[in-house]
């Protein structure tokens, strides 16, 4: 497809949520067409979007698809410096690349493994009820609570000191959120890895107990090559996806089981036998990667009785596959007992999200400690008035006060 003038486009995607829980209303139009094609903010690219849940799995196990940031209508929806393009992770290669340097980390997020760090995860989220409770009211649940706890697990798998982790955080958050200039996401870029590039020759030195130092003896025992591009690309998807992806679900859910008292009773009164099921209705409803699943179509796909050219930009949008009343009656509605895996908030696919068991287990922990210990928590705002992040790679809140 080619490029338009931004400036003349009247709608351009993403669009603003209805609610923080609904669909943009542009999206009734698109559900019905299952494909559309959309206008991209600040590239003007044309591109096409996907909603319906089947045709959404069918794609991202289609081989004529690619995930590689390198193709030229690669749909970026915000200017992107060039080093998104070059600089990318396992989520941006195809196979073989993508299967090599995906297995080096997911040793690590099995889910025997990620069971194991249960009891310190444990602690982290009591340490930081402790600091909740602490903190004057009203107090800010995201910055307090949802963007450390994450950050805490994740540096201590990674063997990064506790006092660099308000550094990830900040840039993170610069780097996935909806209002950084490209000049604040490049400038971001260089010091994440100028840190990481630093890191590495630190943990050549002195290995330690964590996943970098062995993901680097894994790739030595084996014998097969690897760059330091392919360690630091890695630590920096885990450190953005590790954190900022649980951060926004850990605020976004707790304000919806505020916002639906008669779940969240349900919840109180069975815990150990509705947490489950709760996450995963819970990340069902809020889909906070409604839109960072974009593709590249490298052969000619016919897609209900339109063909998406080889070379065309794709993007799957997960907010209207989770939708589908076919798939989920009563879509619209948080039903914490429906509980089903089906849902495709953790992607599909080779690229299913590597760290879903680790955010899983977080978010069990969270809201079962949470509304134990402070059973009085409530919004400090009303939900509507609380500024969200429209635009962002990451749906989510920029704060989420509170008080109990």
């Amino acid at each position: 497809m080619t490029a338009v003038d931004p400036g003349t486009a009247t709608a351009t995607f993403p669009y603003p949520r209805r609610c923080p829980f609904s669909p943009p209303e542009q999206y009734d139009d698109m559900i019905a067409e299952d494909v559309s094609e959309v206008t991209l903010t600040g590239s003007g690219l044309r591109i096409w979007t996907v909603t319906g849940y089947h045709t959404v799995r069918a794609l991202l196990t289609d081989p004529r698809v690619s995930a590689s940031r390198r193709h030229a209508n690669f749909p970026f929806y915000f200017v992107a410096p060039p080093e998104f393009r070059t600089e990318t992770s396992f989520i941006g290669y195809d196979p073989p690349d993508h299967t090599r340097t995906r297995r080096k980390a997911a040793v690590t997020f099995t889910n025997r493994q990620v069971q194991r760090l249960r009891p310190r995860i444990v602690e982290i989220v009591d340490d930081h009820i402790d600091k909740l409770l602490a903190a004057e009211r009203p107090a800010d649940f995201h910055h307090v609570f949802s963007l450390p706890v994450p950050m805490t697990v994740i540096c201590e798998l990674l063997g990064i000191p506790h006092d660099e982790h308000e550094f990830f955080i900040r840039h993170g958050t610069c780097l996935l959120g909806g209002h950084s200039t490209p000049e604040q996401r490049q400038a971001a870029i260089v010091e994440v890895n100028a840190y990481v590039e630093e890191l590495i020759r630190i943990k050549e030195r002195e290995p330690g107990d964590d996943l970098l130092s062995r993901a680097m003896a894994d790739y030595r025992a084996s014998g097969e090559e690897y760059t330091d591009r392919d360690l630091f690309n890695m630590v920096r998807l885990l450190m953005n996806g590790g954190h900022e992806t649980t951060a926004s679900m850990l605020s976004l859910g707790t304000a919806a089981l505020l916002e639906h008292p008669d779940q969240l009773a349900a919840l109180l009164a069975d815990p150990e036998g509705l947490i489950g099921p709760a996450v995963e209705e819970l990340v069902r409803y809020a889909t906070i990667g409604d839109t960072a699943v974009p593709r590249v179509a490298t052969e000619d796909i016919e897609i209900g009785g339109k063909t998406i050219r080889a070379g065309d930009g794709i993007l799957c949008l997960g907010l209207a596959a989770n939708r589908d009343p076919e798939v989920f009656p009563e879509p619209e509605k948080l039903i914490l007992a429906r509980g089903t895996r089906k849902h495709l908030g953790f992607g599909h696919g080779l690229h299913h999200c590597i760290g879903a068991d680790l955010a899983r287990l977080e978010m069990q922990i969270v809201w079962t400690r949470l509304f134990q210990r402070v059973p009085t928590l409530r919004l400090a705002t009303p939900f509507l008035d609380i500024p969200r992040k429209e635009g962002a790679v990451i749906y989510g809140l920029w704060e989420l006060p509170v008080t109990w």
